[in-house]
């Protein structure tokens, strides 16, 4: 019988993407955590402020796009960063392959803009991670069981990075930030603002919703249904502090015996 491999999900935003500098480092991060993961699945988001510019793009043309248009528009930016991700790996010489949402098999909604994920099949990446290839998906986006491409809204690449984990089994979800884990407020207008070494799926929940923007509320509350332990870190981070950040976890939840994802409302 086959031995189960672990498996981790990186994420990394659009604050650690601002140019194309960015993909050199960000694969150096990956690499090292080949050394503990020896099957390693990449969420990204768009690079910078990409997302923000098609949508000026977008109302240029019409101040009100038509829905599915709208989502086939933002994909496009996520699409640029999986591609250039790649590429910078293969540069180091380790292979990798890039999926769009629909092809990593995120399904969703039919609602646009705003669509919320009902299943993941991941079968098309299961054999390059089993042969020791690095996945590297675009967050933010998926497809309807209708074939459409669509969107999960502002913070989607969160979302996206945690029904990945679910459906592959990962052993976390690490999310790369331009800060060293969650804190009791803004660090970057609190001096004083406490860093959390741990939180539960609740307390996470809380601070998300009282207005921090480490983490998208929808993905912490997806990972607390399905028990999945989450892992904010910083970018910036060396190999040496890998395992700082806030871990977010807790051990007296019971793990659902399938999958849950997210309800339709």
């Amino acid at each position: 019988m086959a031995i189960a491999m672990k498996t981790l999900v990186m994420k990394f935003g659009g604050a650690s993407l601002v140019d194309c500098k960015c993909f050199s480092a960000i694969a150096e991060i990956i690499l090292q955590r080949l050394e503990e993961f020896p099957q390693i699945a990449v969420v990204v988001s768009a690079m910078g402020d990409t997302t923000n510019q098609l949508i000026e793009l977008a109302k240029k043309v019409h101040p009100d796009p038509p829905r599915r248009e709208y989502d086939m528009l933002l994909t496009v930016g996520e699409r640029v960063s999986i591609s250039l991700l790649a590429m910078a790996l293969a540069l180091k010489q380790h292979e990798a392959f890039s999926f769009t949402g629909s092809q990593s098999g995120i399904i969703t909604c039919s609602r646009h803009a705003d669509a919320r994920i009902i299943e993941v099949r991941p079968h098309r990446l299961l054999p390059y991670l089993q042969l020791g290839n690095i996945i590297i998906v675009a967050g933010f986006q998926g497809v309807s069981r209708e074939g459409m491409i669509t969107t999960l809204g502002r913070g989607g690449g969160d979302i996206s990075a945690v029904a990945l984990g679910i459906a592959l089994g990962a052993e976390k979800v690490e999310f790369y930030k331009d800060v060293p884990g969650v804190y009791s407020n803004d660090p970057k207008c609190d001096p004083k603002a406490e860093l959390f070494g741990q939180l539960t799926y609740d307390e996470a929940l809380k601070i998300a919703e009282n207005g921090a923007k480490v983490l998208h509320p929808r993905s912490i509350l997806l990972a607390k249904n399905n028990r999945l332990p989450l892992h904010v870190r910083s970018f910036m981070s060396t190999k040496d502090n890998i395992a700082k950040g806030t871990v977010i976890f807790d051990q007296f939840l019971i793990k659902p015996s399938q999958p849950l994802f997210e309800a339709i409302h």
